[in-house]
């Protein structure tokens, strides 16, 4: 394989690949070998019709694509490694060339990881986070945990109240007309949860049991379902079941249930302490982001567009798996949601910019600063993800390969980074 590389605008670059026609031949031979089995001539059996015979009959060109997908990844691998480019796209291929006994000749253009001009990094100025804890803020957590601790009892001498759950029979009407997906039987429903049509909830406050309760509402402009959008609907509604949280006494004894604590006011110095660390790591992830902004904001750089769409591109795939484990495609995903492809790319935009902006500004900083992580961090760290997944430190070394090692130490680098930022900050 012989490789041409020409820098282009924008920090792209091309490849011009060629590989020697020898491989191409071999290519193009496995491809036969293939195909064979599927050709039928009259004349010759099943499988047994010569290459010659069928690049006759058909052109050669009936063998290109397989060879081509088999050197392709192949020939751009050994370019990608070859090259000494720092690319962060995916290849935009062409082929140049592909015929018999001549060398097969394609090209890859690329995005190049821009080069990163530092501005004012050391000396930013960040807001100073208070981390006073509050009476009132203790009174709250206190409230949250005896929510936690509720039991949900059933009422039968009032009509449905605000926060209440209740057990429904509901049906929807437009025009007089029951439309599909509005009717639903013995559905739990918590009023004032916002799970409903804006104003649905709402009108269930005052409604008794077994008694028939008409709901009027508006559907949204932009509700899924663009047969309904901006409708106005009429919802036949019968409660059947009222139930409502009963709070435990807030006490010691609610203490010594819910901590390890015999007091109350022990567990409250507790939720104090703790709600005292939240904010002081809170705090920190606020000044931190707000370092990173600045230091962003005072470097120049140009982002060539190839990588943003492969940043979307993979943004996109990690979702779409995690759509997929919970047991949905993203046809499916988007049919339920009235998304589109080409929206998501829209939205998915400004946070693909703003995490390729944050990444190389950081490596910036950290290559100005000479922050290098050694093997044995890189130890500590893997030994601390081996505890996270209860295997052996040396076990999960072994496991990971050297490209995984080198990801995990740059990773690290640009954490600190994030660390040398925060601790050369002003607060204000």
């Amino acid at each position: 394989m012989s490789l041409q590389v020409e820098k282009l605008e924008k920090n792209m670059a091309k490849l011009t690949i060629e590989v020697p026609a020898d491989e191409l031949e071999k290519a193009l031979q496995n491809a036969y070998k293939k195909q064979k089995n599927k050709i039928n001539i009259p004349g010759f059996r099943k499988g047994k019709v010569p290459r010659q015979m069928i690049e006759k009959m058909y052109g050669p060109e009936i063998f290109y694509d397989d060879a081509v997908n088999e050197l392709m990844p192949r020939a751009y691998a050994d370019a990608y490694d070859e090259c000494d480019l720092d690319i962060v796209s995916r290849p935009e291929v062409d082929v140049v060339q592909i015929e018999k006994g001549k060398p097969f000749i394609f090209t890859a253009e690329v995005a190049v990881k821009p080069e990163v001009t530092l501005g004012e990094y050391k000396g930013l100025e960040v807001e100073k986070v208070s981390v006073e804890v509050t009476a009132e803020e203790v009174e709250k957590r206190l409230k949250e945990e005896a929510e936690k601790n509720a039991r949900t009892v059933t009422v039968e001498d009032r009509a449905v109240q605000d926060n209440d759950e209740v057990i429904m029979d509901f049906e929807g009407f437009v025009d007089g007309e029951a439309f599909e997906g509005g009717k639903g039987e013995n559905y739990p429903l918590t009023i004032g949860s916002g799970s409903f049509i804006p104003g649905f909830e709402e009108q269930l406050i005052g409604a008794e049991t077994e008694k028939e309760t008409e709901v009027k509402v508006t559907f949204p402009e932009d509700y899924h379902a663009s047969e309904l959008q901006g409708k106005e609907a009429v919802f036949k509604c019968t409660v059947h079941e009222i139930k409502m949280k009963e709070l435990p006494e807030i006490d010691d004894e609610f203490a010594a249930e819910v901590s390890e604590f015999d007091t109350l006011d022990e567990y409250k110095a507790d939720l104090e302490a703790k709600l005292k660390e939240q904010k002081e790591a809170e705090g920190k992830r606020k000044q931190e982001d707000e370092a990173v902004e600045k230091a962003v904001a005072n470097a120049s750089f140009e982002i060539p567009e190839a990588m943003i769409t492969t940043n979307i591109s993979q943004m996109k795939d990690d979702f779409s798996r995690r759509m997929r484990s919970q047991g949905l495609t993203m046809e499916q995903y988007y049919q339920f949601t009235g998304m589109t492809e080409e929206k998501m790319d829209e939205e998915m935009r400004p946070q693909a910019v703003k995490r390729i902006e944050t990444r190389i500004v950081l490596e910036a900083v950290a290559k100005a600063e000479n922050i290098e992580i050694s093997d044995e961090k890189l130890d500590e760290e893997i030994g601390k993800l081996a505890e996270t997944y209860k295997m052996e430190a040396d076990k999960l070394k072994e496991l990971m390969s050297d490209a995984e090692k080198k990801q995990m130490k740059e990773d690290m680098a640009v954490q600190e980074a994030v660390t040398f930022l925060l601790d050369n900050a002003v607060e204000k």
